[in-house]
């Protein structure tokens, strides 16, 4: 736990604080240099050119006379390589350089020795002698005699390079400043011990810790003396030459162990020299290969500088990987260059422009230090990374928000120092804009970019792409009223759509404000323009924002062949995903629907409009125990067929369509042409432009909304008449445009909402689930800090930024702005099959074959079914309330999936469905259980039972369910599905007489497959065959293999001691006689070597023998049910035959399953293996295909982003990998463990994660029923058709 709370402080808060430098253990001692001397290269340049003469502001360190002179550090010498000690070794005399170390520490009068570069040279050069002869050269010491000759152990090996040291490895203080001692000062001869009892002064023992490491011992006088770690592990041979680091701890020597000299041995308490982590030792001289040894191979890195052009580094692979991050292509080097090249400009920009002083100026140098290094070497994991690894895009974060901000500032502080225009303000233009207001946001802004360093260790700013799909959403979605996006391309084609729409009805627009107005007529033009805007808004709604369906449609259109391969299987496979063209379809009918539609619409528009209606008229504007409305299913124990259409369903129906389609587009059309009237009465040359843009813009967003949510409209205009009308009327700037703002603050105002219903549920001190001791720590302090929790909503709601629990517990933190699409990644389930799995694999221990691989189909199938369902169900309201963004909880007997709506429109819903493991854990299954279990048996109040009123809740259950993060919003609904039986295999086949029954269907089955191929008489008359059954009609003939057992073979010959052709016909002629009547013009091993004619024909073993194993497995499933159903021949042949046409009998692992379930075939049948780590046991898994019930619960969205993000911070950022962490304890109120489950890997495990799939109202077979089907030429041409024929 303190080792991974180290490496969290260091490679992460350290990392995030300096831009991604960190001190790396790991890494070799040049890696750690390489990034220090590059890190405050970059820190110190900026501050360098800006306090240059001429270059800025120069700083100047003042010391008062007679102060103590700054201490001089001596960091360097352990870590950046400057050690005067070890540059000292190779050169030393032996009492020379004693003497000099003991004139030092007079000298300095200190307990601790500084060695400055002068006093290298005097220890270097040593004493003169007397004479005047020239000192003799310094001469190289062999390392075994120059280190005994100083009284220490040979050598001392040193670890492999990259890995962390071993724990006796390094040296502590003491013993470094002992080493430095013996270095320095002479002591006795040392050898190395002559046996194992040589306890001579001097004699080193080589031994082996309890840990492994490898030590020595040197005895000294009267039995005492030390010890010194080697630090080789144990089953290592010790190298022929070991290497002592140029670079030893530190340069100071304390003066009591320098005038003492090297510990001495003595009688009392050995000396022990403990562990402390240094950089790596190296010999004095390179290490010498042994005789005949091949020297180690160079390795080299080739680094391409140009095409064609490359650079050799004579640098390990992995080791320049881990040096600097990796550029995979010529556009990320060029951005990356890009980007450094702009963040220096900008930075010393504005260092010039003089908006940085005093620490400030650090600071913000800092900040440039740490954008640049970002992209040498980058912060991994970031606190915004939502994936684990590496991640290539969150490099680039730091120096592009860098630049924004940069360019932000740079243009307030412009506007700041510009001069006030003269004259009155314009009327568009808001009081906010001025110089004032400019330099206030200019400060704030500055402030954000000093502030960089916590901002990026708090993650409160998300990487880049998604940074852009965020913003490119929001304009559309509150500007031009689009969806969700799916993705940041998604995201730019639905912002590029709406902007073509948008300048396609500008000049429209802009023709009818110039235009004369009447106090009773409509400029023609304005009713062409209100035409357009209805027909498009229309026609915008109905189509989803990700371009990738409408391509499939228009590649299907022109490259049919592309679209002719299954991606499912190899070219010519019969396996083919139905869902592709069923999408198609769907959408081909929408685009048909909507050429007419959208005409029509267009040409009513304009006829309302022309007719002045809106210029004469002034439109005006659970304590249940159970559902008042309730379906056909509700009572129903178990589901018996598809949902009944129920008149409530028909009359919601109605009315929204009514309200959709009738009403807000009136109240739309009726504000637009009073606001245009009004802008046209007083024209203003200036704002001319721009107003008829701002009105094309809140009109096609209001109307694109109230077609997409048409429930959001009423709560919006309520709010713009009680802040426009009743409020502020000053600050009216007529209804469209109050509208328009005040949509806007709805919407961020049911945000704030559900972030605050989930805080107080979450942290409500009466329902709290502590699931570790920090939440029990943290509660506490949650409740001081409610201030700067309700600051946090209010800025999380209007930057769409989740409250993530920290840990779990009730401290809540701001995390980064995130789209409907709150996860980043495009996590998709690939089940794994026989086609995909390597054989080698199947036969050790097939992956495949895992419970939740297999149980996956199942959520897959699902998804289809509410593919074809899901979008009706909504315009049907069996889901409730709907909108973009929201969760829903589906859970059955043993199906429990949480499904999240990206994007929902006129008609069309985008989803993803994440399916939870059908053996949950305990956790989980408690919250399963409070979201299926009932509360109206509960009749507390309080502290008393006196129970309820009929057909409510009583007071506590009532309480209750107003703190919970969900509700149920459809107590049974009905969808299509399987039905999962599995039995025990084992204890079906336990007894003689069911292995008898198994036996006997087998032999019957093949018979029915043999007599009903039309290969028979081909086989018949084979010669293999013939010659393989010839022994077999031989008089007396039985087969001997001991397989055969009288207690399970019917047509077992005791007589004999086998099977006989006697006795078979004896027990199976009457079966074949009738099958032979009725006949019109997983793994299946023949072992014994009298079988093998049946390879004769391949068709013989796959369409008799396996299907006839098959066959035999759902009889005896039959069996159990009637075991005397299938006595007469007829009902047995019925009964082969029926199975043979409505049953799919396949391993769960062969493709085949899987396109047989997707086909949604009526019944399956499959035998499992279930191996874990209790038994290893086979179960027969029969499918049905039905009509199921669920249990659809709400879930507030704002629980399930918050939750989401918090597991994101724990596990990608502080790393925690302890699988029973407290924040995915079971919490009842907040669906704490589903939600948490349901995330991506590795962050949760779902057992299946569908890909984004969109439904269409088009598809539902009632909602089609009672519409009549979509409008669309063909519609058209048959009702005009019958009317002819009639």
């Amino acid at each position: 736990m303190g080792s991974q709370a180290l490496q969290v402080l260091r490679q992460g808060v350290w990392a995030s604080l300096t831009g991604g430098w960190f001190l790396d253990p790991h890494q070799s001692a040049f890696a750690n240099c390489f990034h220090l001397y590059a890190w405050l290269f970059l820190l110190g340049l900026p501050l360098v050119l800006y306090t240059a003469p001429g270059g800025g502001v120069e700083l100047t360190v003042f010391r008062r006379p007679g102060s103590t002179p700054p201490v001089r550090c001596s960091s360097q010498h352990s870590l950046c390589g400057f050690n005067q000690l070890s540059e000292l070794l190779p050169h030393l005399a032996d009492a020379g350089a004693a003497t000099d170390i003991r004139q030092l520490v007079q000298e300095q009068g200190s307990n601790n020795v500084i060695v400055t570069a002068a006093d290298r040279d005097r220890l270097r050069c040593g004493p003169r002698p007397a004479t005047g002869h020239p000192p003799p050269p310094p001469r190289r010491l062999q390392p075994h005699a120059a280190l005994l000759r100083h009284g220490l152990p040979p050598r001392l090996p040193e670890p492999p390079r990259g890995r962390p040291a071993p724990p006796g490895r390094a040296l502590t203080l003491p013993a470094a400043l002992q080493l430095a001692g013996a270095l320095l000062l002479p002591r006795g001869a040392l050898h190395e011990a002559a046996a194992f009892d040589d306890t001579s002064e001097g004699a080193v023992h080589y031994f082996y810790d309890e840990s492994g490491v490898r030590r020595s011992y040197t005895f000294g006088a009267a039995g005492g003396g030390y010890e010194n770690p080697v630090g080789q592990q144990s089953g290592a041979e010790p190298p022929a030459s070991s290497a002592w680091d140029r670079h030893s701890p530190s340069s100071s020597v304390t003066s009591a162990e320098a005038a003492e000299g090297p510990p001495r041995p003595s009688g009392g308490l050995p000396l022990r020299r403990g562990p402390l982590e240094a950089p790596e030792l190296e010999l004095l001289e390179p290490p010498r290969e042994p005789a005949g040894a091949r020297p180690p191979p160079r390795r080299a890195y080739r680094c391409r500088v140009l095409p064609g052009r490359w650079v050799r580094l004579r640098y390990d692979r992995l080791a320049l990987l881990a040096l600097l991050d990796r550029n995979r292509r010529v556009p990320e080097n060029v951005l990356a260059v890009a980007l450094v090249a702009l963040v220096a400009f900008l930075g010393y920009g504005l260092l010039l422009r003089g908006l940085f002083r005093d620490l400030g100026l650090f600071q913000f140098c800092l900040v440039i230090a740490g954008c640049q290094y970002s992209l040498l070497k980058s912060v991994q994991p970031d606190a915004a990374s939502p994936m684990h690894g590496h991640n290539r895009l969150i490099a680039y974060s730091r120096p592009v928000y860098f630049c924004l901000a940069c360019a932000l500032i740079w243009g307030l502080d412009a506007a700041a120092r510009a001069p006030a225009p003269p004259g009155p303000r314009p009327a568009l233009r808001p009081p906010l804009l001025t110089p004032a207001a400019a330099r206030a946001a200019r400060d704030v802004a500055t402030v954000f970019t000093l502030c960089f360093p916590l901002v990026f260790l708090l993650g409160l700013l998300p990487q880049v792409n998604t940074c852009l799909m965020y913003l490119l959403e929001q304009v559309d979605m509150h500007v031009f009223g689009g969806t969700a996006a799916t993705s940041p391309l998604a995201a730019l084609y639905g912002l590029a759509r709406s902007l073509l729409v948008a300048a396609a009805l500008y000049g429209f627009c802009l023709g009818a404000i110039q235009a004369p107005w009447g106090e009773q007529q409509v400029p023609l033009l304005f009713s062409v323009f209100c035409g357009l805007l209805v027909a498009a808004s229309y026609h915008l709604s109905r189509q989803s924002s990700d371009p990738a369906l409408l391509w499939s449609l228009i590649r299907a259109k022109l490259f049919p062949e592309l679209e002719s391969r299954s991606p499912e299987g190899p070219p010519g496979s019969e396996v083919r995903d139905p869902l592709p063209e069923q999408l198609r379809a769907s959408l081909r009918e929408v685009l048909l629907s909507d050429l007419v539609v959208c005409p029509a619409v267009a040409v009513l528009t304009f006829a309302i409009s022309a007719s002045t209606v809106f210029i004469a008229l002034k439109l005006p504007w659970g304590c249940l125990a159970g559902p008042v409305l309730r379906p056909r299913e509700y009572s129903q124990f178990e589901v018996r067929g598809a949902a009944q259409l129920m008149w409530f369903e028909k009359a919601f129906a109605g009315l929204q369509a009514l309200e959709r389609l009738c009403l807000h587009p009136a109240v739309v059309l009726h504000a637009l042409t009073h606001q245009a009237q009004a802008l046209s009465a007083r024209p203003d040359a200036a704002c001319l432009h721009a107003q008829a843009l701002l009105l094309t813009a809140a009109g096609l967003r209001l109307l694109r909304g109230s077609f997409c949510s048409p429930s959001q409209l009423p709560p919006a205009l309520a709010l713009a008449l009680l802040l426009f009308r009743c409020d502020f009327p000053r600050l009216s700037q007529g209804l469209l445009l109050d509208l328009f703002l005040a949509s806007f603050l709805a919407a961020k105002l049911w945000d704030l909402l559900y972030k605050l219903r989930f805080v107080l549920t979450y942290i409500a001190p009466w329902q709290i689930t502590w699931g570790s001791a920090f939440h029990a720590f943290a509660q506490p302090f949650a409740v001081p800090h409610s201030g700067l929790l309700l600051a946090q909503a209010v800025l999380g709601a209007l930057l769409s930024s989740p409250l993530a629990p920290l840990l779990g517990s009730a401290l809540f933190l701001l995390s980064y702005a995130r789209p409907v699409k709150f996860w980043e990644r495009d996590y998709n389930t690939k089940r794994v099959d026989h086609p995909n799995t390597r054989l080698a694999t199947q036969l050790d221990r097939n992956p495949g074959s895992d419970d939740n691989n297999l149980n996956s189909i199942f959520y897959e199938h699902l998804t289809r079914a509410l593919q074809r369902a899901l979008s009706g169900d909504l315009e049907l309201g069996r889901w409730g309330p709907a909108a973009a963004g929201d969760c829903f909880v589906l859970a059955s007997d043993s199906l429990n999936a949480l499904v999240h709506l990206v994007e929902v429109g006129h008609g069309l819903v985008t989803f993803q469905l994440r399916g939870l493991e059908f053996r949950g854990t305990y956790c989980q299954q408690r919250e399963v259980e409070a979201i299926t279990e009932g509360v109206d048996e509960d009749e507390g109040c309080c502290c008393c039972e006196p129970g309820h009123p009929p057909h409510a809740l009583s007071f506590n259950a009532a309480f209750g369910q107003r703190w919970l993060a969900w509700e149920v919003a459809a107590a049974r609904y009905v969808l299509e599905g399987y039905s999962i039986s599995d039995n025990n295999a084992g204890a079906m086949l336990q007894g003689f007489d069911l292995r008898r029954v198994l036996l006997t269907y087998y032999v019957k089955s093949i018979i029915y497959y043999v007599t009903r191929s039309p290969k028979l008489e081909e086989w018949l008359s084979h010669e293999g065959v013939r010659e393989g059954l010839r022994p077999v009609t031989a008089p007396g003939y039985a087969d001997p293999d001991p397989t055969f057992s009288p207690n399970i073979d019917e047509d077992f010959d005791p007589r004999l001691g086998g099977p006989s052709l006697p006795a078979f016909r004896q027990a199976f002629l009457g079966w074949i006689q009738h099958c032979a009547a009725r006949r019109h013009p997983g793994d299946f091993r023949i072992t014994s070597p009298r079988d093998e004619w049946v390879f004769a024909d391949m068709d013989l073993l796959h369409r008799v023998v396996a299907p006839g194993v098959r066959m035999a497995l759902k009889l005896h499933q039959d069996h159990f049910t009637s075991p005397e159903e299938y006595e007469e021949a007829s009902a047995l042949y019925e009964a082969v035959a029926a199975h043979e046409g409505r049953l799919v009998i396949s391993h769960e692992g062969d493709p085949a399953w899987r396109a047989a379930v997707l086909a949604e075939a009526p019944a399956l049948l499959a035998l499992r293996r279930v191996a874990d780590e209790a038994a290893d046991e086979y179960k027969v898994v029969t499918l049905n295909r039905r009509h199921l019930g669920f249990r659809v619960i709400k879930v507030n969205r704002e629980c399930v982003r918050g939750l989401w993000a918090g597991q994101q911070q724990e596990l990608v950022f502080l790393r925690n990998r302890n699988p029973e962490r407290g924040s995915i304890q079971n919490a009842r109120q907040s669906l704490r463990n589903i939600i948490n489950s349901s995330c991506d890997q590795p962050l949760g495990y779902p057992i299946y994660v569908s890909p984004l799939t969109t439904s269409f109202a088009g598809a539902h077979p009632q909602l089609r029923a009672l519409a009549g089907g979509p409008l669309g030429p063909a519609a058209i041409a048959r009702w005009l058709a019958n009317a002819w024929a009639r």
